[in-house]
C-alpha cells in the first residue's frame, strides 16, 4: 500500500486496515519508525467526510508544532489549536490540544466533542508519569462512547494488557500493532574518562582492577576518585558524527558547556547564522539583543554550537530550532523536553550522564526515558546508523543497571490513578451513584488487578478515596446530599489548585479583593516555589489590605501566600504597565520562567472566568489579565 507517495510497512498497513474496521489500535514502535503517517492518514479521511478529530500532545511545544504541521498541510482553517492560556480556531475540524485540555473537556462532557471521530493520543506511554500520568488514563476513561483512539508510543512491553483495558472500559475492538525494528539501527557507546568511547564491559574490567596500595592493605594512600568525563573530549572525538544533541539535565549546564565549546574553536565560523538571527529578530523588541542569554547564543551560535531549555523566550528557542532543522547547527545542548518537543533528529546523541533530579532525588534514567532521548539518533534518509554517546561517571557506576536499562526499553506501562477534586465534583455532578460506582472500577490499576473481571470487582482504593472527598467537600460546602452546591458547580470548571481558587473566588473573600490582589493572589497559587534570590520587592497599602483579609480565613496558614510579599517583585510592576524586560533584575528568574509564569497564571484566570457568573469578578479579572498581556507583548506567544 502507497500513501503520500511512500509505500508502506506492514505495521502501517495493519494499523489502517483496523482503522477502516472502526476500531482502536495502540501502535508500538521506536521513535522515527512512522508512526505519525497512520495520524495523518486519520485526519486525511476524516477530514474529507467532515468529521471532527483531536491530536493532544503531551506538552504545549509539541502542541505548538504540530499546529503549525497541521496548518501547512491541511490549511489554517481546518486546524485549531487550544492550550491553557490560548484558543485558535475552536470550531475547527482538526484540533490540537494538550492532554490536560482534552481530559477537562471529556470529564465535563462538552458538547465539542460529540462529533468527534477520533482522538490521537502522542506519546501516550506518558501515562507512566507519577505527577501527571492519570489525566491520560482519564482521558480514556472520559472519552465518548461513540469515539476511536489512535495512541501512539514508543515502545510499551505491555502494549496487548493496556489494549485489553481500553477494550473492556470502552466496550469495542481495540487492536495493537508492533513494530519492533527501528528505521535506522542505534549504536549505543559509553564515553570513560581514561578509555575514551568504550563498552559498558571495559569499564567493568578497568573498575574491578584492583588497586596495588589498596591490596597491600594501604588504602588510605589510594589514588583520589578519577574526574568524569569532559564533554569537550567526547566532542572532539566524534567529530565525524556530527550534528550531535548533547542532553544535559541542567539548563545553566547546557549554557556553559556551550560556551566552553565555543572557545575552543573547533568549527568554522558562519556568518548565514548571525544573518538568520539578525532577521529574525528585526520585528522583536530591541531589548532581546541586550539579555546574556541572547547575547551568549549568538556568540555560540556563530560557530554552530547551541543550547536550548524552558528558560529562554519562545522567540529564541525558535530560532535555535530553526537553525537546528536548517542543519546549521553542529552541536546542541539541551535539555529533557527537547526529546519530547521536538521531532528533531541528529546523528549523534549525547548525555551527560545517565542520572536525573526527579523532583525528589537522583536516580537512574529508566529504559523508557533512556530511549525516548536515544532514539533521536539517526536521520532518515540521511544515515545509515545513529549513535548514542553515554558518559559514564565511574564514581556513580552501576554496571547491571546501566546495562539493563541501555540495552532494550522494558519498561511497562503502569497505572497511576488518583481522583483529584475536580474529577469528584464532575463524577457527582454528572452521573447517579451507580455510574460513579462503575466509573471507579474503570482505572488501570484496577485492571491490573483484576482483569476483565474489574466490573464485578469493587476497587477500595479508589472508593474509598471518592467517599473520602466527599466528606471533605460536605464539609467545606461544595456538595450537600449527593448534589453539587453552587460553591460545587464553580469548583467543577477549576482543574488545578482547586480548593484554594474555590476557597478565594467562590466565596465572599473575592469581593473584598480589587484586580492587582486578585493578580498577586493567583500569582501565589501558580508559584512553584523554587529557589529564587528576590532583588527587589514592593511595599504596598494593597498588600497588607490582602494580608488582612486571608488572616481571617483557612487560608492564613496555606505555605504559598508566605512568598505574597515576594512576588511582587514580579505582579507590582507588571500591574503598573512595565514589560517583561523591566521585570528581569528583580529576581533571578529566568526570562522563559517568568512568561511561562505569568502563562499559568493566566490560564487560571481563564478557568474562573468561565466557571463564575459574577460580572464584577469577570471584570476585576480581564482587566488584571489585560495587565499581563500588555507586560509580555510578543513574548507571550
Amino acid at each position: 500500500m502507497e500513501y503520500k507517495g511512500l509505500t508502506l510497512d506492514k505495521f502501517q498497513e495493519d494499523a489502517i486496515a483496523a482503522i477502516e474496521s472502526n476500531k482502536s489500535v495502540v501502535v508500538s514502535a521506536p521513535t522515527g519508525s512512522g508512526k505519525t503517517l497512520i495520524a495523518d492518514y486519520i485526519i486525511e479521511r476524516d477530514l474529507k467526510q467532515g468529521m471532527k478529530i483531536i491530536y493532544t500532545a503531551p506538552i504545549k511545544a509539541l502542541s505548538n508544532q504540530k499546529y503549525k504541521e497541521f496548518c501547512r498541510s491541511y490549511g489554517e482553517q481546518n486546524v485549531g489549536l487550544m492550550t491553557g492560556d490560548m484558543v485558535k480556531n475552536s470550531g475547527a475540524s482538526i484540533l490540537i490540544m494538550t492532554t490536560e485540555i482534552y481530559r477537562n473537556m471529556a470529564i465535563s462532557r462538552d458538547p465539542l466533542l460529540n462529533t468527534v471521530s477520533y482522538v490521537i493520543f502522542d506519546e501516550i506511554h506518558f501515562i507512566n508519569d507519577v505527577e501527571r500520568g492519570y489525566v491520560w488514563e482519564e482521558s480514556i476513561i472520559f472519552s465518548q462512547p461513540h469515539a476511536r483512539l489512535l495512541c501512539l508510543s514508543a515502545t510499551i512491553p505491555n502494549a496487548e494488557e493496556f489494549a485489553a483495558w481500553i477494550q473492556a472500559i470502552k466496550e469495542h475492538p481495540v487492536m495493537v500493532v508492533r513494530h519492533d525494528i527501528r528505521p535506522i539501527p542505534l549504536h549505543i557507546n559509553f564515553y570513560d574518562t581514561e578509555l575514551g568511547i568504550t563498552t559498558l564491559k571495559e569499564i567493568k574490567d578497568l573498575i574491578n582492577i584492583p588497586d596495588y596500595d589498596y591490596v597491600r592493605g594501604k588504602s588510605r594512600h589510594r589514588q583520589p576518585k578519577i574526574p568524569p568525563p569532559s564533554h569537550l573530549h567526547l566532542i572532539n572525538d566524534i567529530k565525524d558524527k556530527l550534528p550531535c544533541m548533547f542532553f544535559s539535565f541542567s539548563r545553566m549546564g547546557c549554557q556553559q558547556k556551550a560556551e566552553q565549546l565555543a572557545r575552543e574553536r573547533l568549527f568554522t565560523p558562519d556568518a548565514e547564522i548571525s544573518a538568520f538571527m539578525t532577521r529574525k529578530l528585526s520585528q522583536a523588541p530591541p531589548e532581546i539583543n541586550k539579555l546574556a542569554s541572547t547575547k551568549m547564543l549568538r556568540n555560540t551560535l556563530a560557530q554552530g554550537i547551541g543550547f536550548h531549555h524552558a528558560g529562554l523566550l519562545p522567540i529564541i528557542k525558535e530560532i535555535v530550532e530553526e537553525l537546528f532543522a536548517m542543519g546549521k547547527i553542529r552541536v546542541l545542548y539541551t535539555t529533557e523536553t527537547f526529546a519530547v518537543g521536538l521531532n528533531m533528529p541528529a546523528k549523534s546523541v549525547c548525555f551527560e550522564s545517565l542520572r536525573k533530579y526527579d523532583g525528589m532525588n537522583f536516580r537512574l534514567l529508566d529504559s523508557k526515558e533512556f530511549f525516548q532521548i536515544a532514539g533521536r539518533a539517526g536521520r532518515r534518509g540521511i544515515d545509515t546508523e545513529g549513535y548514542v554517546y553515554a558518559m559514564i561517571n565511574r564514581n556513580e557506576f552501576e554496571y547491571e543497571r546501566t546495562k539493563e536499562l541501555t540495552s532494550r526499553d522494558t519498561t511497562p506501562i503502569k497505572s497511576q490513578f488518583k481522583l483529584s477534586v475536580n474529577t469528584v465534583l464532575n463524577l457527582i455532578k454528572n452521573h447517579e451513584q451507580k455510574e460513579i460506582d462503575e466509573i471507579l472500577c474503570k482505572s488501570f490499576h484496577a485492571y491490573q488487578r483484576h482483569g476483565k473481571d474489574l466490573f464485578n470487582k469493587r476497587d477500595n482504593k479508589s472508593h474509598n478515596m471518592f467517599v473520602n472527598y466527599v466528606k471533605r467537600l460536605e464539609k467545606l460546602g461544595y456538595v450537600d446530599h449527593s448534589k453539587l452546591t453552587q460553591k460545587g458547580d464553580f469548583l467543577s470548571h477549576i482543574y488545578a489548585d482547586e480548593l484554594v481558587i474555590g476557597e478565594i473566588f467562590a466565596t465572599e473573600v473575592c469581593e473584598k479583593l480589587d484586580s492587582y490582589q486578585i493578580l498577586l493572589v493567583l500569582a501565589a497559587i501558580c508559584f512553584e516555589g523554587k529557589r529564587v534570590e528576590w532583588r527587589k520587592t514592593y511595599h504596598s497599602p494593597a498588600l497588607n489590605s490582602l494580608r488582612k483579609i486571608l488572616d481571617g480565613t483557612p487560608l492564613a496558614k496555606d505555605k504559598r501566600f508566605y512568598e505574597l510579599h515576594n512576588l511582587t517583585a514580579l505582579v507590582h510592576p507588571c500591574y503598573n504597565g512595565a514589560n517583561i524586560f523591566e521585570l528581569l533584575d528583580n529576581s533571578s528568574l529566568l526570562e522563559g520562567d517568568i512568561v511561562r509564569f505569568f502563562r499559568q497564571i493566566m490560564d487560571r484566570m481563564n478557568q474562573i472566568r468561565m466557571a463564575t457568573g459574577d460580572r464584577d469578578l469577570i471584570h476585576k479579572i480581564e482587566f488584571a489579565k489585560d495587565k499581563i498581556v500588555a507586560c509580555l507583548g510578543d513574548m507571550g506567544v
